[in-house]
């Protein structure tokens, strides 16, 4: 039976292309790791994370155990970092899955050890060193990590019999996309201060595991290769929204080759509908809830299969348009949870069955994920993981 027309069009041709495009911006000592979290973004786990395999990629990012353990169901090769850490009780799942855990807590350590001593079906992850994990550091972002101060008595877990090994050293860049850097330097400075204590502490990690879309586009990722050679570790950057086409925008202003980079990254989402009904109203008619629109001269209005409860924001009613037949055709009304409504009055021929594209390309004219968050005062990640589940993701 055919769907409701509200789908997704995910081209798994240009992530792959990006995925490439931006492995040839770092050093050949550098890796990257795919950030597939959240549903890749709501671009749909399924279709994205293999075709970053395809690409290269060793490395998948996920939020959660849970987003690890479908990842690993789809991608069986790939090494998969949960990037959030466990919660009690899912140390089992972690390592029967082959996850790797992000980890800045000790009770985090006392869960993945557990787990890797119980149960004869985990035996075999018992040993000495088997169970790889990623320290991150908090380097000024007051989230997630262990501070200076604070890691001592973390790399002490980390002795001869502990079956959790220190594979990588991780943090977030929370100012990546400031031109400046000013920040990015203080942060990069904090990891090498941390890097010489773990050194101290007799601990040789393997990854240094720094760096997101902004990272790799404004080439600080030659940096952050600088600084992994230094401890003779290997750079692990992350990008995910570069992956999915889109670079990051820079303040106060965006480098040349961040320019440069954004003509050669390909969109790999689509968001399309179709029009219902097609009708005409008198002025004075009124349209959507509460009437908060009225026409003041005849209309033609399309009825569209998309609302706020497929992730079209309620908040584009009267001030955003779509496109249909390559021309832009302005919201009207409130948008309901399951519908939406256009006016076609200058559009020439719409009738029923027309393609109507929310986020995408259509005759040369182009809605962006950036327009639609720039309309409602959020950023394009949101767009991207707001569309709904029930939104059909198609691959092209």
């Amino acid at each position: 039976m055919p769907n409701r027309p509200c789908w997704v069009e995910i081209s798994t041709r240009s992530l792959e292309e990006n995925f490439r495009f931006l492995a040839g911006l770092t050093g050949q000592d550098s890796e990257l790791l795919a950030i597939v979290k959240a549903d890749a973004y709501g671009h749909s786990l399924a279709l994205c994370a293999p075709a970053a395999v395809r690409a290269g990629a060793k490395w998948l990012g996920v939020t959660s155990v849970e987003e690890g353990i479908a990842a690993r169901a789809i991608c069986p090769g790939a090494k998969i970092l949960v990037i959030a850490g466990v919660f009690p009780g899912q140390g089992a799942a972690l390592l029967a899955n082959r996850l790797t855990a992000v980890v800045w807590e000790p009770w985090q350590l006392d869960e993945i050890e557990s787990a890797a001593i119980e149960g004869s079906a985990r035996a075999a992850a018992a040993g000495a060193g088997s169970v790889p994990v990623h320290v991150e550091i908090d380097t000024g972002m007051s989230r997630q990590g262990a501070t200076l101060d604070g890691l001592e008595g973390l790399l002490s877990r980390f002795g001869v019999g502990s079956a959790v090994r220190l594979e990588g050293v991780m943090t977030h860049l929370y100012a990546a996309d400031e031109a400046d850097g000013v920040l990015n330097r203080e942060q990069l400075e904090r990891v090498h201060l941390a890097l010489q204590r773990i050194k101290a502490a007799g601990l040789r990690p393997e990854i240094l595991n720094v760096g997101n879309s902004a990272a790799v586009l404004s080439g600080l990722a030659q940096e952050i290769g600088r600084v992994a050679r230094e401890h003779s570790m290997q750079a692990l950057l992350r990008p995910g929204l570069a992956l999915y086409g889109l670079a990051p925008r820079f303040e106060p202003e965006e480098p040349a080759n961040v320019a440069q980079a954004r003509v050669r990254l390909k969109p790999v989402l689509t968001w399309k509908s179709r029009v219902v009904s097609v009708r005409e109203i008198p002025t004075g008619g009124t349209v959507g809830c509460n009437g908060v629109f009225v026409a003041t001269e005849p209309m033609r209005l399309a009825l569209v299969a998309a609302g706020y409860g497929d992730g079209l924001d309620r908040r584009l009613g009267n001030r955003f348009s779509l496109l249909v037949r390559g021309e832009r055709a302005p919201i009207v009304g409130r948008i309901s949870m399951d519908q939406s409504v256009l006016d076609v009055t200058e559009i020439p021929g719409v009738e029923a069955g027309d393609e109507v594209v929310i986020v995408g390309v259509q005759r040369g004219e182009s809605i962006t994920a950036f327009d639609h968050a720039e309309a409602t005062g959020t950023i394009p990640w949101e767009i991207f993981t707001r569309i709904s589940a029930r939104v059909d993701r198609v691959e092209t």
